[in-house]
């Protein structure tokens, strides 16, 4: 179905294009964690990671892709390299053994009370309320769901 929304101005103005805005965005508030995870070792993509452990774990490999929206091809890289700087075990699950398990270990686990700094730390760096970054999560949660 074609919109009959109409535009003012050239809709194909760079400036205008959601996709865009979205990826500059992205790029410019993943570069606002880098220096806050780098004391812990950790890159932005095995900070989320370790935010899907500390939220419930173990995790299967295929239940963490799912909650990250990663191929499990694109997530092997990424538990390797935690497993070796100590913050996770991967392990075949009790419940079924063709599943590979991934938990934290104690460094793993402790870890979390450093990171409880990193949210104030970003919101203060954004420089925006509490309330609008809440509102601008409702709505990227929209944008991801109708992209799904």
């Amino acid at each position: 179905m074609i919109s009959t929304q109409t535009f003012e101005g050239d809709p194909l103005a760079l400036d205008r294009q959601v996709c865009f805005a979205l990826s500059i965005a992205s790029r410019n508030v993943v570069a606002l964690y880098r220096p806050l995870l780098e004391p812990m070792g950790l890159t932005h993509p095995q900070y989320l990671v370790m935010l899907a452990l500390w939220g419930s774990e173990p995790l299967s490999v295929k239940e963490l892709a799912g909650l990250l929206a990663l191929e499990p091809a694109t997530l092997s890289p990424l538990l390797k390299r935690l497993e070796s700087i100590g913050y996770v075990t991967r392990g075949r699950a009790s419940s079924d053994e063709r599943q590979l398990a991934v938990a934290l270990t104690e460094e793993g686990a402790a870890l979390r009370e450093q990171a409880l700094a990193i949210p104030p730390a970003v919101v203060e760096r954004l420089g925006m309320t509490l309330a609008e970054l809440e509102d601008l999560h409702r709505v990227l949660t929209r944008v991801i769901a109708a992209t799904s």
